[in-house]
């Protein structure tokens, strides 16, 4: 009897640390599967690279100029792509085999986020970075149904073949050196975004002021740009450094929206000023013209 009463105590034992063991298996798989915070800031980065490459080849095959696509006043970032990228990283990277939940997937990310940059964008910066009001399946004329397409077969293309391929590369490199990269890079931007909010307010000011532009929040803006070029060393800097054609340089498709509530583009206020770097051929067709219509039939 005590042998046997030995032999179920022993059986118990090993079935309970072979539980264990697969506890400590299941768990040490789900935390295979949490990518750090420190390659979520990396996705955020290179994704904003990436995607302003993607914005100016498709500048150029629209408007057939190479011109500045990015969000920020310096540096190589647009940074709706960089937030696209890794919200589809962190949330469908699970569903990589299954193209039909990635294309919807992607496609409800990218408009969430679509929306939101452009309604930050008009609070924070008083601007407006694109408008689909002409475009068929709009909402408010910050996202429509052709782009959110686009974003869905982007999320496709991103989870099965650029995610991996940017992971291989990560895990090539030095950590210690990816790290102190990532930490210039992040501090540049961050200090980059409170400048490009500040040009941008004097943009505006200077746009009401020596054109007459009726600005929405006109009377904010004045009053903010008086008390800044009371001094006429910083006024002096200013002009300089974020002068019309500069900022025209760098958002060549800025939208503003006038009193009245009619969207206009600031290159057509100042037509003296050419925005766009390169002008390689005149397009044969309208593009964006020829998709809005072909939508509308």
């Amino acid at each position: 009897m005590r042998v046997y009463k030995y032999y179920i105590i022993m059986d118990k034992n090993i079935t309970e640390k072979k539980e264990l063991n697969k506890k400590d298996e299941n768990v040490k798989a789900k935390n295979s599967d949490k990518i750090p915070f420190i390659n979520i800031v990396q996705y955020f980065i290179i994704y904003s690279i990436l995607g302003l490459v993607l914005e100016m080849f498709f500048g150029f095959l629209v408007e057939g100029v190479i011109e500045s696509r990015k969000n920020f006043l310096y540096g190589p970032f647009s940074c709706i792509y960089g937030v696209g990228g890794t919200f589809m990283t962190l949330i469908l990277h699970d569903y990589k085999n299954n193209k039909i939940k990635l294309f919807f997937g992607g496609m409800l990310i990218g408009l969430v986020i679509e929306y939101a940059v452009s309604f930050f964008g008009e609070i924070i910066f008083n601007v407006k970075w694109w408008d689909y009001s002409a475009i068929p399946f709009n909402v408010n004329g910050r996202v429509c149904l052709l782009f959110g397409i686009i974003w869905g077969m982007l999320a496709v293309f991103l989870i099965t073949t650029v995610n991996p391929w940017i992971d291989k590369i990560l895990k090539k490199l030095s950590p210690k050196f990816l790290k102190i990269i990532t930490i210039i890079l992040v501090m540049f931007m961050i200090v980059n975004y409170f400048i490009t909010s500040f040009a941008l307010k004097i943009f505006n000011a200077r746009l009401v002021l020596d054109y007459g532009v009726e600005l929405q929040k006109t009377n904010i803006v004045i009053q903010e740009y008086e008390q800044w070029s009371n001094n006429k060393i910083f006024k002096t800097i200013t002009d300089i450094m974020f002068s019309n054609e500069i900022m025209l340089k760098a958002f060549p498709n800025l939208l503003i929206t006038l009193n009245d509530g009619t969207v206009v583009r600031v290159s057509s206020l100042l037509p003296e000023i050419q925005p766009y770097y390169f002008k390689l051929f005149d397009r044969p067709v309208d593009l964006k013209n020829f998709v809005i219509e072909a939508l509308k039939k």
